[in-house]
């Protein structure tokens, strides 16, 4: 019987760390003062938002008639904002739970970071349809509840069926993201140096104490949050898509919609993590945790996402084709030569092309072409929710009603502000929690496992 050399595979986390060096490493960020440049990164995040605040206020005085929504365009910005930024909280999810049932070790070191993104990804994209009611105010009547104004929720619209598939997505991977933080908040506990710091800790750590019956429940309950948020992945993004796919409006009415969404949001959620992990990885020094290997692997998931959005793409085509529906071949003619050719044209370049660049192992494994690349497919997969929505509502069957849809700075000033709510959350949780799973690392590290030679 042949045997495996273990001895001869790559370590997870290069440098073999002992463990208490991992737990002061990794908590590091939390037990030292923020710095001049933290200071510089906040505020600058802050003063997005700040835009976006004011640019709010003013929709909730002077109203919507600010943004650029007109008669035929009804959704706008805020539509193809709130799809943007669902697709981002796409990785998080696919990288915790997914990965972790496929046992992919090489997840470890970026698994709390995706998760904590797919948190605030999250509360961003809810905020767009909330304020494309036009009256944010009155929320409740989303939900099934019976009231005297006898209103209730129209339970055959999709934009009702997001209320329930993003609300269970969010709360799902909240609780799988405390439930992975508890081992850890137990330990910041144990090093904790203030009374104050220390009594919260224990509080959130629920009594964790690392006896063996803990850790027993902990897996067992991880694997069934691992495996009830598996098929969100799969779920949420496919019924935003529903969104467009049950309409009967031309480059809308498409089967193909789902699995090409969440392609699509798989694609540019791993962009967005390995943009903010290159950033993440050298600032608190975590080059030998979040190694060039994984960045490379998260490379060739979007190479291969990359790959699928570009097929996706060209059957859209065939299908408009082979349909022999005059207005379906008009609407994806109408994409790439008519007056929003350039915003397609900007999409194909980034989100087809661009990212076959990651057949090459030198780009894969060079930071500096790979954030470039990240950015590039994040700003195609924006502009790729653009044309979807724009340039079918601009040109509909009515050729009497066709209007140019023109963003304005209200516009343009909530989507700054949603870019800012997003990375402020991101710098308060990397002083406030680990960014790295304290206690997923340690069981990947040398000598955490039996080897098993023999077998």
């Amino acid at each position: 019987m042949s045997t495996v050399d273990y001895s001869q595979e790559l370590s997870v986390v290069e440098g073999r760390p002992s463990l208490r060096e991992l737990d002061d490493l990794i908590s590091k960020p939390l037990e030292s003062k923020p710095d001049k440049k933290f200071f510089i990164a906040i505020s600058f995040t802050g003063l997005m938002l700040l835009t976006g605040i004011t640019a709010l206020g003013a929709s909730f005085i002077y109203g919507t008639g600010l943004w650029g929504n007109n008669n035929p365009v009804g959704w706008g910005f805020p539509i193809v904002n709130f799809v943007f930024w669902v697709g981002i909280g796409h990785a998080g999810t696919l990288i915790s739970a997914i990965l972790f049932l496929f046992r992919q070790k090489w997840r470890t070191g970026i698994a709390r970071f995706a998760e904590g993104m797919t948190i605030f990804a999250v509360i961003t994209a809810a905020m767009f349809p909330l304020i494309h009611t036009g009256r944010p105010w009155l929320p409740l009547y989303l939900a099934p509840y019976p009231n005297q104004h006898s209103i209730w929720p129209n339970f055959i619209s999709p934009l009702l069926w997001d209320v329930f598939a993003v609300s269970t997505y969010f709360i799902v991977s909240l609780i799988f993201w405390y439930v992975g933080l508890i081992p850890d908040l137990a330990v910041l506990r144990d090093k904790a140096g203030t009374k104050v710091k220390k009594t919260i800790y224990s509080i959130f750590s629920l009594g964790w104490r690392f006896s063996n019956r803990h850790w027993q429940h902990y897996e067992m309950m991880y694997l069934i949050l691992a495996g009830f948020a598996t098929p969100l992945v799969l779920s949420v993004h496919t019924i935003v898509s529903y969104d467009f796919a049950v309409s009967i409006m031309p480059g809308w009415h498409a089967t193909i919609f789902p699995p090409y969404f969440v392609a699509g949001a798989v694609f540019s959620g791993f962009a967005m993590v390995q943009n903010v992990l290159i950033f993440i990885r050298k600032i608190f020094n975590y080059e030998h945790i979040i190694t060039l290997k994984v960045l490379e692997n998260m490379n060739k998931i979007i190479l291969l996402t990359g790959s699928l959005v570009g097929y996706a793409y060209a059957m859209e085509f065939f299908i408009a084709w082979y349909s022999g529906v005059q207005a379906e071949q008009f609407t994806f003619i109408n994409r790439a030569f008519g007056p929003y050719a350039w915003a397609y044209w900007i999409m194909i370049s980034c989100n087809v092309i661009s990212p076959q660049l990651f057949w090459f192992k030198k780009i894969r494994t060079s930071i500096p072409i790979m954030f470039v690349l990240g950015v590039l497919v994040n700003v195609g997969m924006w502009f790729e929710r653009f044309v979807i929505t724009v340039t079918s509502l601009s040109r509909d069957y009515l050729p009497s009603s066709w209007a140019y849809y023109t963003p304005t700075i209200t516009d343009f000033g909530i989507l700054i502000g949603s870019f800012g709510l997003f990375f402020t959350l991101l710098l308060i949780f990397t002083k406030t929690l680990p960014v790295i799973s304290i206690a997923e690392v340690k069981a990947v590290v040398d000598g955490a496992q039996p080897t098993h030679k023999d077998h």
